[in-house]
């Protein structure tokens, strides 16, 4: 895995979506990264993401902002990995 640590939204998207790619051994060029903006009581507070793979293979990563903090989870829905970031995130879509 790249170990360069996202500062951009650009860089974050990439960063996930290697890194889930990695996990099942895929081809990032054959499984898009879907990111979907996440609110708790209507406040907006991260990023879901979700890489479809072969086989009804879904692998997903969650980006909390508030500790701006990614939790990788297998297909099997367990989380292997997580990541502090150490700088916030710029550029990050309104949601």
């Amino acid at each position: 895995m790249n170990s360069v640590l996202p500062c951009t939204w650009t860089d974050l998207k990439d960063h996930i979506h290697t890194a889930l790619c990695e996990k099942e051994n895929l081809i990032p060029e054959q499984f898009p990264l879907d990111a979907e903006p996440m609110h708790r009581a209507d406040r907006f507070c991260g990023f879901a993401f979700t890489l479809f793979g072969p086989r009804q293979i879904r692998l997903n990563a969650i980006w909390a902002a508030d500790v701006n903090t990614v939790y990788f989870y297998d297909a099997r829905g367990v989380r292997y990995e997580s990541l502090r970031l150490p700088q916030v995130v710029a550029d990050v879509p309104a949601a």
